[in-house]
Formats: structure tokens, C-alpha cells, sequence
């Protein structure tokens, strides 16, 4: 076949081929939603708390605003777990530390939600990201994995960076109820069954070691409760006494048998429609 028929069947082959999709912008907003294959949704209005008003978390809050804050500087930064109890402020802390972040530098740093059942195609996000002049904080909120669960293997993959490495404009924070992303009776069930349990554990467990920074969140006092109801009802010029105010939070969490960060918003909900003051419908102030 001679080398002209070869030019004219290849011209003629890439005439029929569906042209590339353009490459995505990240110029449109500061957050955005990984939805495969579509692409990459803007968030034209984040659902977020000030850093401000998260309180009872301060170490956790020095530590995640610092890594980001060198990120956003051009500097190494570690990808960061942040695990331990639930409704303590995980990835409220991280879309509030984005906020700060972008506010003292408008536009540094855009924020790309991807869902867990998305996991799997985080390579192909990371090939679109990695094309971007912008710096990208992928966040995976209530990241963990069950039994016969194989995509803590692909994101075990991508945070060691493969052959192609980590794309320098790009840090993945995650947030899991669980220290090692894996169930306990998981890890337990593998010790029991494996010909050489060690390596069984290792392979499961390890997959949080690819993570540079680990911030732990634990269950608050009443003294971190009080802290964080203060808080909203100084921001909310809420009509109401400090002794009140307690009073009726420490029977909230009673009712809710538990102190954390969730159950303050839902009682500061409650607390102010009782005292008729409106909220605003949005706390990014």
C-alpha cells in the first residue's frame, strides 16, 4: 500500500472522528463539582461557615490553614485526612480554610468537590487538572471503603503519583469517619483469613499513610459546645443571656446525646426561630 492511499485513509479517518472537547475552564468560579464524564459543574455559591465561627477546633484549624496557605504560596504542601468524629466541622473546615485562603488572595485556589462513588475516575480528573495554570484543592468529603471495595487501590495509585507524579497544581483533602478509610471488622477479617496476616493489614491499612498531614477531630466537651453556640449567637446578635443561652444548649445536646459542631448549627437553628430571629441564607459573611 503505497504511502499516499495511507495519507489520503488517515486524513479521511480523522475527518470522521468527533472533534476534542475543549478544555475545561476554571476561570468561571472559585468551586466546582467533578460529575463524570461530564465534567467539571461551577459552584457559583459555596454552602459554607466563616473560619471564624468554627470553634473547640483551633489545633485542627492552625494546622489545615497553614498547609493550604503554602500551597497557595507555591510551596510544598502535604495532602491532608481529616478523620475522627462525626459533626465536628471536617469539611466545613476545609471549604472555610478555601474561603480564607481565596480571600486574602482572590482566586488562588480553586475547590473541586468529587463524590466517593467517584473515586474511580479521579485519574482522568487529574489528567484535565493537570493541563490548568490555576491551583486545584480536590476535596473528597465522607471518603471510606467497604469489603470487596477495590478503588482504595486507584486512589492509593494516584497519591503516590504513578509514573507521571502528582501534578504540582494539585492537593487532595479528604474527609472519613475512619482513621484508616477501612471498617474495623474489615481489617479485623483479614487478619483472621490471610496466609500472612502482616502484609494483609499492610495493604489495607496503608493507604491512609499516603497521606501527609492527618488532623484528628474527637468528640467535643461542653466547655468546645459552649464555645461554638457563643459564637453563632454573637454573630447572629441573637436577644438572649449567656446563662439562657447555655442553659437551653445543654438541654439540645442532652436530647441529642451528643456535643459537636452539627448539633450547635441545629440548635442555634432552633434557638433563633424560638426567639423569632430570621438567619441569613447564607453564612459566608
Amino acid at each position: 500500500m503505497d504511502e499516499d492511499l495511507l495519507r489520503r485513509i488517515a486524513e479521511a479517518l480523522e475527518r470522521l472522528s468527533p472533534a476534542a472537547p475543549p478544555a475545561p475552564s476554571l476561570a468561571g468560579a472559585d468551586a466546582f463539582v467533578w460529575h463524570p464524564p461530564a465534567g467539571l459543574a461551577p459552584v457559583p455559591n459555596v454552602s459554607r461557615v466563616p473560619l471564624a465561627l468554627l470553634q473547640g477546633i483551633e489545633p485542627q484549624k492552625a494546622l489545615l490553614l497553614e498547609n493550604t496557605q503554602r500551597f497557595a504560596r507555591g510551596l510544598p504542601a502535604n495532602n491532608a485526612m481529616l478523620w475522627g468524629a462525626r459533626g465536628m466541622g471536617k469539611s466545613s473546615l476545609v471549604k472555610a480554610v478555601h474561603a480564607a485562603v481565596n480571600a486574602a488572595n482572590p482566586g488562588a485556589v480553586a475547590l473541586i468537590e468529587i463524590h466517593r462513588e467517584d473515586i474511580r475516575t479521579l485519574p482522568a480528573l487529574l489528567n484535565i487538572l493537570r493541563a490548568q495554570p490555576r491551583l486545584c484543592l480536590i476535596l473528597c468529603d465522607d471518603l471510606s471503603f467497604e469489603r470487596e471495595d477495590a478503588d482504595y487501590k486507584a486512589l492509593k495509585s494516584v497519591l503516590d503519583g504513578g509514573i507521571e507524579g502528582r501534578p504540582p497544581n494539585v492537593l487532595f483533602y479528604a474527609t472519613s469517619n475512619r482513621r484508616h478509610l477501612m471498617p474495623r471488622d474489615m481489617i479485623d477479617n483479614e487478619r483472621s483469613t490471610a496466609i500472612n496476616p502482616s502484609e494483609a493489614i499492610e495493604e489495607k491499612v496503608s493507604l491512609s499513610d499516603r497521606f501527609g498531614l492527618w488532623i484528628g477531630f474527637h468528640n467535643g466537651s461542653q466547655e468546645q459546645f459552649f464555645a461554638m453556640i457563643e459564637a453563632y449567637a454573637a454573630a447572629f446578635r441573637l436577644p438572649t443571656t449567656p446563662d439562657a443561652l447555655r442553659a437551653a444548649a445543654v438541654e439540645w445536646s442532652v436530647t441529642r446525646g451528643a456535643r459537636s459542631g452539627r448539633v450547635a448549627w441545629q440548635f442555634i437553628q432552633d434557638y433563633s426561630a424560638r426567639l423569632g430571629v430570621a438567619l441569613p441564607s447564607s453564612l459566608d459573611t
